[in-house]
């Protein structure tokens, strides 16, 4: 075992409790929800910053296993039997030494909960400074290897930006919130989100829109050709539960199918 795995093993342990909202992603082309990303809050609805404020140095690699481990309990109770929704987990590159041997406790509970590999989806944030990105390439591959979806969290806000494209090729990006907002009459915005769906259409990469608040930056963006969303247009996170998509922002994807129809 590593010194890293070590780590894992006899780290503070937690001295609080958290669990988790979900927020779907809604799949516009399908018209369903293709997804819901796990988020953090306490166990009374407190904010991700309240209990991630909480985590010190020592305790980050038992946080994030705990994160996954609870992230699969709630999803095999709340998503329906037998569906191919995926489950959004966010993780720590930093907090991972050895890939195989910091996921014992993610296949374990998947195992437990009879909840499908194929439909996990891990995400790490651009936001996180990566010391090592070829211990980043290795922690990918294995995760592809046992068949879980990869991808960028907060893409174009973060510290490495096409230099992470360029290292390696997750299955997703999600665009951050910043260059989501306003793009609907902002051309820079418009032409930075063309420049990304064009490498991923290179690169063989989906798109995500995450932050969607408007209907205005929700038709541009979908006009652009990107057919994943979240943010609070379609549905707000929900604690424990899975929110239903609103009303307007299902009604605002149909006339579109119905017109290309």
């Amino acid at each position: 075992m590593t010194q890293g795995c070590e780590g894992c093993r006899s780290g503070t342990e937690l001295d609080f409790n958290f669990s988790m909202a979900f927020q779907p992603i809604y799949d516009t082309a399908a018209e369903r929800v293709w997804g819901y990303e796990a988020l953090i809050r306490g166990t009374a609805g407190e904010g991700a910053y309240e209990i991630l404020s909480r985590v010190g140095d020592d305790q980050r690699y038992r946080f994030d296993q705990a994160c996954r481990v609870k992230a699969i309990e709630l999803a095999a109770l709340l998503f329906p039997t037998g569906s191919d929704v995926q489950l959004s987990i966010n993780f720590m590159p930093n907090a991972v030494y050895e890939p195989a041997a910091c996921l014992r406790a993610t296949l374990a509970a998947a195992r437990t909960h009879r909840f499908p590999q194929a439909s996990i989806m891990f995400e790490f944030t651009e936001a996180e400074e990566i010391a090592d990105t070829g211990h980043l390439t290795k922690i990918i591959t294995e995760y592809r290897r046992q068949g879980f979806i990869t991808a960028i969290d907060d893409f174009g806000a973060g510290y490495a930006g096409l230099g992470l494209l360029a290292d390696f090729q997750p299955d997703l990006v999600k665009i951050d919130m910043k260059l989501i907002r306003g793009v609907d009459t902002s051309r820079a915005r418009q032409a930075i989100v063309a420049a990304i769906l064009h490498i991923a259409r290179e690169l063989d990469i989906t798109i995500l829109a995450e932050g969607i608040e408007t209907e205005a930056e929700f038709t541009t963006l979908r006009a652009a050709g990107i057919r994943l969303f979240q943010g609070y247009y379609f549905a707000r996170p929900a604690f424990e539960a899975l929110p239903p998509i609103s009303a307007g922002s299902a009604d605002a994807v149909r006339p579109a199918r119905r017109a290309a129809g």
